[in-house]
């Protein structure tokens, strides 16, 4: 137990420091960052599907940089390194070549293998392809010159942590009511409670170091990550239920997968450019 407790720590440590670093340190980094980040995540998908359930069988590889190429397309377009549309035509082409290809390949169940790899690009390819869009932005100034500015896909992250630290210490001492039985047992409405008003803080805390939003502004991103990332948590547990599995891998020792780390931002973080392009401010 106490190795355990001491593994989970260090992956924990190690884990901000690359997330913090890499988001902050430049826009190359951010770019590098995830784009590991998504083919990782996409080809643990295409894995956990293909080996749970006897008639899939999705091609992990190719969706993996499929997905990475979404990813560096939408950075590219984002920053106008790669100021054309043109930047997203290889990834369509992926696209094609994966539902063709199923009519040559004489699987039993081809729509199974359309539905999952659609599925990988959707759920989790698409999802991480939005961070992009949400640290670059025009320069007041000079509205054709774009910069980074990487507090917006920063906090939510920094939402998404606080309120799940904080719904661990407010669901251990006061979960009585499940939020969500059937698909996740654990969850108390008290800690889901508790770790929205723990991240609604931390979002006053960002909004007296950053004033492109206002408070209110800030407290709306917070509490639609934590909104977006709740649902983002059950939707992957469901998915494991769905596929009898506890977790989605085990690269993250004492933390389970990519998913199940990334698993609340899948939702948070296209509900947060949503969002903000409502409030006109991406």
């Amino acid at each position: 137990m106490k190795s355990n407790l001491i593994i989970r720590s260090l992956t924990g440590i190690v884990f901000l420091i690359v997330m913090i670093g890499g988001l902050t340190y430049s826009p190359l980094s951010m770019g590098l960052l995830f784009t590991l980040i998504t083919a990782l995540s996409v080809y643990e998908f295409c894995t956990i599907v293909s080996e749970a359930r006897d008639d899939v069988e999705v091609n992990a590889m190719i969706c993996s940089v499929s997905g990475a190429y979404l990813f560096l397309a939408f950075f590219g377009y984002c920053s106008g390194w790669t100021p054309t549309p043109a930047v997203f035509i290889p990834y369509l082409i992926s696209v094609i070549y994966l539902l063709i290809s199923e009519l040559y390949l004489q699987r039993p169940c081809p729509i199974n293998n359309w539905a999952y790899t659609m599925m990988s690009q959707m759920y989790v390819a698409l999802p991480f392809s939005m961070i992009p869009v949400l640290g670059f932005m025009a320069d007041p100034g000079h509205p054709t010159q774009l910069y980074y500015r990487f507090i917006f896909p920063l906090s939510v992250f920094i939402f998404l942590w606080t309120s799940d630290t904080g719904a661990y210490c407010f669901g251990s001492l006061l979960g009585r009511h499940r939020l969500f039985e059937r698909i996740s047992p654990k969850k108390s409405w008290e800690g889901s409670i508790g770790g929205a008003l723990v991240s609604l803080g931390a979002a006053y805390v960002v909004s007296l170091y950053d004033t492109s939003l206002t408070l209110p502004q800030w407290l709306g991103f917070a509490f639609v990550v934590v909104v977006f990332g709740t649902w983002g948590d059950l939707v992957e547990s469901l998915l494991k239920r769905q596929l009898g599995i506890k977790d989605s891998g085990n690269i993250l020792p004492g933390h389970g997968g990519m998913l199940d780390r990334f698993d609340s931002s899948l939702l948070a973080i296209p509900a947060v450019v949503v969002y903000l392009y409502t409030l006109t401010i991406v």
